[in-house]
């Protein structure tokens, strides 16, 4: 099975919805931040490994305590994947944090910021 087939894009698209779920309402760890999101996931073509992206709203701290929730309800969540999703083998999910959300948000504001004079002298010329 080749990396980009319709049936891995298949089973990442159904990873990511069950991961979502099960962080989001299965698991009661106070450590992980009700602002988690699995913004991506990569299974591997053999479906033996998957890189799980998350994105975590908050400071540094909230992020390296949800980081350390989901890395000890690990095997929690490989068993509620598994029953949830019927496949061959049951991935081992390895979380990876993603920051590409902040990036953007944090480059948006500099835009803005940039931005306000211009838009403050176009306002005085009309």
């Amino acid at each position: 099975m080749r990396k980009n087939s319709v049936k891995n894009t298949r089973i990442n698209a159904e990873v990511q919805k069950e991961l979502s779920r099960i962080i989001s309402r299965e698991i009661k760890d106070p450590r992980i931040s009700p602002m988690t999101t699995v913004v991506d996931v990569a299974v591997a073509p053999d479906i033996k490994t998957c890189k799980a992206y998350i994105s975590v709203y908050g400071d540094e701290e909230a992020r390296e305590n949800t980081l350390a929730g989901l890395q000890s309800a690990h095997g929690y969540i490989k068993r509620e994947l598994a029953r949830s999703i019927n496949l061959r083998n049951t991935p081992d999910i390895r979380f990876i944090m993603d920051q590409s959300i902040e990036y953007g948000v944090n480059m948006a504001k500099k835009i803005d910021e940039i931005n306000a004079p211009i838009h403050a002298r176009e306002k005085k010329e009309d």
